[in-house]
Parts: C-alpha cells; sequence; structure tokens
C-alpha cells in the first residue's frame, strides 16, 4: 500500500538521486520518472513507495531464475567467506576453473578457451582483439575487419559500437570517428519462413568481394535484440557459417542476449546446428546477480595468437573471473542443467503467443512476434519513454520499452498467473498509446 510516508521517502531519494547520478541512456537536464526500488523477490519488484510490479524485463534480460533465489544466494554467500576477489594474473580458483570446464562442456563443440572479463560489450571487445591479433600472428595484417548485419547491436565502447548499425542504431553520432566496418543487410527471413536464396544474397556479396579484409563476421545468432527484436531463420546462420569456412573468415556469434534459454535452446546457434569460431557470453552467465562476462574460442585461435610476436593474448581486467560472480554463475548453470528450463520457456512462448495475440488488432500495432521467453508488440510509430513509462508502473508491471518496440523477457520462473498478468495489462497499456 502507498501512504503518504513512504510516498515521500520515495521522492526525497529521486530528489538526492538527481543531484549526482546519471542514469543509463538519460539526460542530466530533463528528468524522466525514476522509481526507487526496495527490494525484490521472484518476479517482483517492491518499490519504496509501497507499489508492488511483476517484473517483464529480468533486469535487462539476465535475471532468469527470478530475485533473491535462494541457492544463488548461498552459493555467493559461501564463496564470500572464502575470498571475494582475487587478481587473475598468475592466480587460479576452484570457481573459474569449475566454470570454465562447465561452459567449455554446454557451449557449441569446439570452444574450448575461455577468456572472463567484466561486461558484454567487453567480451566483444574481447572478441575483436582476438580476431585481429590472431590474424596479426599469422601474417595476414591485411585481414582487420569486420562485416557485421545491420540491426545489430554489440553494446556500447568503443569496438562494439563500430559493429552496431551505423544508422539506425543508438550510436550513430559516433559515427565518423569509429573504425568502419562493412555492412549487410538485416535477415530479411522470418524465424519460421519459408526459405528463399535472395535472403542471403547481399551477405554472400559482402563477404565475397571483401574476404581478403574480413578478420570475421559478427552477428547476434537467431535474435537481432536491441537493435529491433528481429528474429531469423535458422537457415540464414547456417549459410553464414560455410560462407565464413569457404572464404577464410572468423565468426564471432554474440549471444549475451541468447545465450542460456532465452530462444528456447540453450544457446541460439544450436537452432542452426553450427559452432563459431567465438562466442560471447553475458547477462543471464550469472543469473542477474553480478557482472561477469566470457569470451570462447577454438583452439585454433588461442594457439595461433600465442605463436605469434607478442606470444600473448593482450588484454586482462582487473576484476577477471571474479570469485564471488563465477560461484554464482556455476550455480545458475547447474540449476540450469538440473530443472526443466525448456518446459519453463515453451510455457512462456504459449502463453506469451496466447495473451500478446489480441495486440495485433490495434491500429497503432505493426506486428506482434514471440519466440522462446521473448514476446514483442512492434508500434508503427517510436514512443516517448518519459510520456509512456508511467503507464506500465501504474498498470502494475515493469516494462521498459525502446523506440517502436514494446517487449518483454520474464524471468523463466514467472507463474503462468502472473505471466498473463503482465501480457494482459501490456495489451492494456499499448491500447492507450495514441496510432
Amino acid at each position: 500500500m502507498q501512504s503518504s510516508q513512504t510516498k515521500k521517502l520515495a521522492e526525497q531519494l529521486v530528489a538526492r538521486d538527481r543531484q549526482h547520478i546519471w542514469h543509463p541512456y538519460s539526460s542530466a537536464t530533463q528528468h524522466p520518472p525514476l522509481y526507487p526500488i526496495a527490494r525484490a523477490e521472484g518476479v517482483r519488484l517492491y518499490l519504496k513507495d509501497g507499489r508492488v510490479l511483476i517484473d517483464g524485463m529480468s533486469s535487462w534480460w539476465s535475471v532468469i531464475h527470478g530475485y533473491n533465489h535462494a541457492e544463488l544466494n548461498e552459493a555467493i554467500t559461501q564463496q564470500l567467506d572464502k575470498m571475494a576477489h582475487v587478481m587473475f594474473g598468475g592466480l587460479t580458483h576452484e570457481p573459474a576453473v569449475q566454470l570454465a570446464e562447465t561452459l567449455v562442456r554446454l557451449t557449441p563443440e569446439g570452444l574450448n578457451r575461455v577468456f572472463f572479463s567484466d561486461s558484454g560489450s567487453v567480451a566483444v571487445e574481447v572478441a575483436i582483439k582476438m580476431v585481429l591479433q590472431y590474424w596479426q600472428s599469422r601474417g595476414q595484417s591485411g585481414k582487420h575487419k569486420l562485416l557485421s548485419l545491420r540491426r545489430g547491436y554489440h553494446g556500447d565502447t568503443f569496438a562494439a559500437m563500430s559493429v552496431c548499425d551505423p544508422d539506425t542504431g543508438m550510436h550513430h553520432l559516433f559515427h565518423e570517428i569509429l573504425v568502419q566496418q562493412i555492412f549487410s543487410d538485416s535477415p530479411g527471413c522470418r524465424f519460421d519462413q519459408p526459405w528463399d536464396d535472395a535472403y542471403i544474397q547481399d551477405f554472400e556479396t559482402q563477404i565475397t568481394s571483401h574476404s581478403e579484409q574480413l578478420a570475421a563476421v559478427i552477428l547476434e545468432p537467431i535474435v537481432q535484440g536491441t537493435g529491433g527484436m528481429n528474429f531469423y531463420s535458422p537457415e540464414f546462420l547456417r549459410r553464414v557459417r560455410a560462407l565464413c569456412s569457404k572464404h577464410n573468415v572468423l565468426l564471432i556469434a554474440d549471444e549475451i542476449a541468447t545465450g542460456f534459454g532465452r530462444t528456447g535452446k540453450l544457446f541460439a546457434c544450436e537452432h542452426a546446428g553450427i559452432s563459431p569460431d567465438i562466442l560471447c557470453l553475458g547477462k543471464s552467465l550469472t543469473a542477474g546477480y553480478m557482472t561477469l562476462a566470457a569470451t570462447l574460442c577454438t583452439d585454433e585461435i588461442a594457439v595461433g595468437i600465442s605463436e605469434g610476436e607478442a606470444s600473448v593474448f593482450m588484454h586482462g581486467p582487473t576484476f577477471m573471473a571474479n570469485p564471488l560472480a563465477c560461484s554464482v554463475a556455476l550455480k545458475s548453470c547447474e540449476i540450469l542443467e538440473r530443472e526443466p528450463w525448456q518446459k519453463w520457456v515453451a510455457r512462456l512462448e504459449q502463453v506469451m503467443s496466447k495473451e500478446l495475440s489480441p495486440a495485433r488488432e490495434l491500429p497503432q500495432v505493426a506486428d506482434v512476434r514471440v519466440l522462446g521467453g521473448i514476446g514483442v508488440i512492434e508500434l508503427k510509430e517510436p514512443i516517448t519513454l518519459a510520456n509512456e513509462q508511467d503507464k506500465f508502473v501504474q498498470a502494475g508491471i515493469w516494462v521498459r520499452p525502446f523506440g517502436k518496440l514494446v517487449y518483454i523477457m520474464p524471468p523463466f520462473v514467472i507463474s503462468e498467473l502472473d505471466l498473463t498478468k503482465l501480457c494482459r495489462a501490456l495489451v492494456e497499456v499499448v491500447k492507450t498509446i495514441h496510432p
């Protein structure tokens, strides 16, 4: 219940926040709504003003097991009693070794080397450095460009920004100072759409004409996330893998958003039955508990780099393989292997497909699509977050739309009842958005 006292305390915290804190993708002069949170439990966010929200975002797609999970809490607490952190240069520890072994076992075949870092963007930076250093070590320094897909998103740091969509992405303001990469059309084939060779034509043209320059292709397998929530055919991914092998170009799969079950497969590459040369992981790796990312590569890449001029891979984050983060990531993987997450995600897909379907009839809606644990309502026109965010909160749900996309990626453990409430409230709010 919202009381005058709790509301006042929440307002005071917002005022203090605005004196010093700069939030992601926010203005320092304009102040959209902020919602102070007191605690989180399961799939619910408890605001300081007394309101309770069903979380549709999994805290930017990471909290797959829900909040305040007893086993994850215990894993991090037990590790805290041993050590919170230790440098990874010249030292190692059990949580990192076990986690690396687990990731090698779970991920597509051939990815035998694991490099830990701090965030998804850095995992992409590491992948790009790997391919550049690999080709330098092999005496082919002319292979220094990357081929990326339009509507793609790979992070906010500089190398990662260079492979995001240069025109419609969030980073077009930096286009002139970023390394100029090569881009191909976004896949035009829906996930369940019949295949036509025309869908791969532009990509084949780009990789064929630039193969001497290309160090790697980078893409988000099956689901292009922040760039547009585009779900594309596994056949496109199979064709990309074959073309990379044919033209001696490495393949980087950015599974930061799709990894650990979100699309209905443990990793989205499994939809196409392919293995990349490099795989980037983050977000759900620790089930949202701590920041941790990993870049996996083949033995060929690791050995190739190590036989080059530097003889070592030139990267080393201070908090690499943090023991607390590795411990909770290991427990999250254990839970996934033990529990029927595939059934959970299939249930998410079934309920979202049914409950979001009525939005198709709304004049302001361009499309509704669902895949695995991802539900998307695409509007015909972009919305202003500052104008619409409070509508979702008033409806008792936490949803964070962007551009034309109103989407949800709820925790896997959400009940059918809560998911139905979430979807129906979402559709009701969309009805109020003017076409």
